[in-house]
């Protein structure tokens, strides 16, 4: 039995003309090969798969290839292209930079570059994922890759280019290889599905082109599985089902049971959908990347970044016709915070499930929205309701009787003056009501009110102005009786803290209506504080003057005693001492004297 090959080493391409997807490199290189222009030192970068290493030993073999093409390639007949085919050439070195990233292995590396090669033209140095080396190790190799023999081609592959210090990236000619397109990922498949006899639908390769993300050998390799899968039977459903992706079927269901705003069909579907082994974050990221592709849909400029299996192209441009692009900016909304937070949530269904459901209401939510006047819900008002208002019927106040106390013509101009009040008041509301009318219910008389009542509010009105007529003006005499009154409250109470904190305290006038209290420290502010509540009481009561208030201030007084003398500390005595007598300090410095201070 045949030893097997993956098909990524045995389709591996040999020449120039073989290569996927890069035309733009090996034009140029065997252009260069060609015009006898080639540099010393090659920067291969580009992402994983896309053929940075085969280049480079094509490069490697091409240039030291006895007959070589017109166009630039290989023969592929001569000794050098055969053993370099069969690994046996000695012009050609690989050192994968990952396992060998010391100053040593580079060391050893630059000492062999000393021996010219035995046969052939070039010795080729293959340093692959360069960006491994250390800072030291590329130091090492700055000079020999900057001034390197004449028979020493470097070729270094890296897919992290910026890793690379910027002293080796200026010695370097530098490449940049790029993702493969999902159409030549086909086309190339394709080809080897024919020359292994392999029954492949084409929208499967699609679905391996797509999953490969422009990398060759990822979609050679899935192609290996998926035929080891099915035994060569390579058809869309088995691809899905190998691949463990979501068949874009649902997802147009689920867009449909959402602008249908059914809740139940939804909910179903996901189950089903769950039922099957898919994750929640794997349905969240298909489905985000499904309305992506309706986007891209709803402008022809755009089909050409449309990601989808050819059979299901006409049935995205005709579901985005229906879709509103302010719907679909809103799901992805919803779907990219959604996944964002899928790690942290504990109940993960769950955290799935209430996307979905602001998803299927989602339409409904926009439909609230009001074009003119901004975000504010649409209601439906009937007929505007008018105000109702109750009738009140006027009923004649007669007047009291006068008695000996009161005043009979005031009592009787008042109650005029309040009947006629009532008689605007009445004649407004009255004219109001026939606007209304066949809308309104019928108007109910209020009861009139009491003369008892009436009287009431006068006297009221007769104490307050009477309180205005006897308050006391606010001054300093009038004041100082009324803080000793309180004081000798305070002594009644035995409270002899306040009552010194309230002797010591000088008071001073702000204005009509207010006063300040001047305390000395804060332990006399504190005792003024606690009587706040009883001290307004009975300042209002002393000068019949309820708008009557006063605030606690603190002054420090200066105290005019003059500081103790202390004591002199050691180094106070110590020049004290010196001052007096200088031959102290003479006599320390000649002994050389540390003194501790």
């Amino acid at each position: 039995m045949d030893r097997f090959i993956v098909s990524a080493r045995k389709y591996r391409p040999q020449d120039f003309s073989s290569v996927v997807g890069q035309a733009h490199i090996t034009t140029t290189l065997k252009n260069a090969i060609r015009n006898n222009q080639l540099a010393h030192a090659f920067l291969f970068c580009g992402p994983r798969g896309v053929g940075k290493t085969t280049c480079a030993r094509i490069l490697a073999k091409t240039i030291n290839c006895e007959n070589r093409t017109e166009d630039g390639e290989a023969c592929n007949t001569c000794n050098s292209c055969v053993s370099f085919n069969e690994g046996t050439s000695l012009n050609i070195h690989e050192l994968d930079a990952a396992s060998n990233n010391s100053v040593d292995d580079i060391r050893t590396l630059v000492e062999q570059v000393r021996f010219a090669p035995q046969a052939g033209k070039y010795k080729v140095y293959i340093i692959d994922e360069v960006h491994m080396l250390s800072a030291s190790a590329f130091n090492a190799f700055l000079k020999t890759l900057e001034e390197p023999p004449p028979y020493a081609i470097f070729i270094l592959a890296t897919t992290e280019k910026h890793k690379i210090l910027p002293t080796i990236l200026s010695r370097c000619q530098i490449f940049d290889f790029k993702r493969i397109t999902v159409h030549d990922t086909i086309e190339h498949l394709q080809e080897i599905c024919e020359k292994e006899d392999i029954k492949s639908d084409k929208a499967a390769l699609q679905v391996i082109a797509q999953k490969s993300e422009g990398c060759m050998r990822d979609a050679l390799s899935i192609l290996d599985k998926i035929v080891s899968f099915t035994n060569g039977q390579l058809n869309y459903q088995n691809t899905l089902e190998h691949l463990n992706i979501l068949d874009d079927d649902y997802y147009f269901r689920l867009m449909d049971a959402m602008q249908a705003q059914d809740l139940a069909g939804t909910m179903l579907l996901y189950d089903e959908i769950n039922r099957k082994g898919f994750e929640g974050d794997m349905v969240l990221d298909g489905f985000a990347e499904f309305i992506r592709n309706l986007l891209v849909c709803k402008d022809e400029k755009l089909a050409s970044l449309l990601e989808a299996v050819d059979s299901f192209k006409d049935r995205y441009i005709s579901t985005s016709k229906k879709l509103d692009p302010s719907y679909l900016l809103s799901a992805l909304n919803i779907l990219n915070e959604t996944e964002i937070n899928y790690k942290a949530a504990r109940n993960k269904r769950l955290h799935v499930e209430l996307a979905l459901i602001r998803l299927t209401y989602l339409l409904q939510a926009l439909n609230l929205v009001d074009s003119e006047n901004g975000a504010v819900k649409k209601k439906a008002v009937d007929k505007v309701k008018p105000v109702a208002f109750r009738q009140i019927t006027f009923v004649e106040v007669p007047p009291a009787p006068v008695s000996k106390t009161e005043k009979g013509p005031k009592l009787t101009v008042d109650i005029e003056i309040l009947n006629a009040e009532r008689k605007e008041v009445v004649e407004v509301r009255t004219t109001a009501t026939p606007a209304a009318a066949g809308t309104v219910n019928q108007p109910t008389t209020a009861p009139a009110p009491t003369l008892g009542a009436l009287l009431k509010i006068r006297k009221q009105v007769a104490d307050q102005q009477k309180q205005v007529v006897d308050r006391r003006i606010l001054d300093l005499p009038h004041l100082k009786t009324a803080w000793d009154e309180y004081i000798g409250k305070l002594s009644g109470q035995k409270n002899h803290s306040a009552v010194s904190s309230f002797k010591d305290a000088e008071l001073r006038i702000i204005d009509e209506h207010s006063f300040s209290i001047v305390s000395g420290n804060n332990i006399q502010q504190k005792f003024i504080e606690q009587e706040r509540g009883s001290l307004v009481e009975h300042m209002q009561l002393f000068f019949n003057d309820r708008t009557l208030n006063y605030q606690v201030l603190l002054e420090e007084k200066a105290s005019d005693e003059e500081p103790a003398e202390r004591p002199l500390n050691t180094r106070e005595q110590f020049l004290k001492m010196v001052e007096a007598y200088p031959l102290v300090k003479e006599l320390k410095d000649r002994l050389r004297l540390e003194l501790d201070y």
